[in-house]
C-alpha cells in the first residue's frame, strides 16, 4: 500500500470540495480548481473535511497512480486554501527584471529585454530589482512559468551569472590554468 496514497486528503474549515465521479472541483478562499483524475482510480468524500483515493487493485499501474493521484489533490486543496509561491534571483552585472503592466521584463545580456507575459491566475511580481516572485494558486502553472523564467538565462557554471531559483546553489567550475612555461 502506498504510504502517501492512504493518507486521506484533510480539507480546512475555509474550503469546500465537490467528487463527481473522477472530477474534483474545490473551492477556497484563493480561487477555485477542478481537474478530472484517471478513470480507474476510486475518489470519494468521507464527510465535509475528509477525501480518500483508493486503487482498485495491486497492479503496477494502479500503485503509481495511487499516491500520484493523492498529492495532486491535496496539492489543490493547498493551493485554493493559501496558494504557492516560487522566487528567483537574478545574479550578474547589469540583470535586472521590471514589472511594465502586467509583463515582466528582463534585462540579461542579451541585445533585447526579454518580456514574459503570465497567464490567467498568475502573478508575477518584483520586490527587488535581481527579485522575482511567482504565485499563483495552481502548483504545476506556478512551477512551470518559474522554469520558464529560468531557461531565459540558466546560471552559468564559471561565474554562476544567470537567473537561478532562490536557495538554489549552483555547482562551479573551476577557469582554465594559466600556461606553464
Amino acid at each position: 500500500m502506498s504510504r502517501i496514497g492512504k493518507k486521506p486528503v484533510l480539507l480546512p474549515d475555509n474550503v469546500k470540495a465537490v467528487v463527481e465521479g473522477n472530477t474534483v472541483r474545490v473551492e477556497g478562499p484563493k480561487g477555485k480548481l477542478e481537474k478530472t483524475f484517471h478513470r480507474e482510480m476510486v475518489i470519494e468524500q468521507v464527510d465535509d473535511s475528509t477525501i480518500l483515493v483508493k486503487r482498485p487493485s495491486d497492479n503496477k499501474l494502479h500503485r503509481s497512480l495511487h499516491g500520484l493521484t493523492r498529492t495532486l489533490l491535496n496539492n489543490m486543496v493547498q493551493g485554493v486554501s493559501a496558494g504557492f509561491q516560487k522566487n528567483l534571483e537574478l545574479v550578474g552585472v547589469g540583470y535586472r527584471a521590471a514589472m511594465q503592466g502586467s509583463k515582466l521584463v528582463l534585462t540579461v545580456g542579451y541585445s533585447h529585454p526579454v518580456e514574459i507575459a503570465p497567464p490567467e491566475g498568475i502573478t508575477i511580481e518584483v520586490p527587488a530589482a535581481t527579485k522575482i516572485s511567482v504565485k499563483g494558486i495552481d502548483k504545476e502553472t506556478v512551477g512551470a512559468i518559474a522554469a520558464n523564467i529560468r531557461a531565459v538565462r540558466e546560471p552559468e557554471p564559471y561565474k554562476g551569472k544567470g537567473i537561478k531559483y532562490e536557495g538554489e546553489i549552483i555547482r562551479r567550475k573551476v577557469g582554465k590554468a594559466g600556461a606553464k612555461r
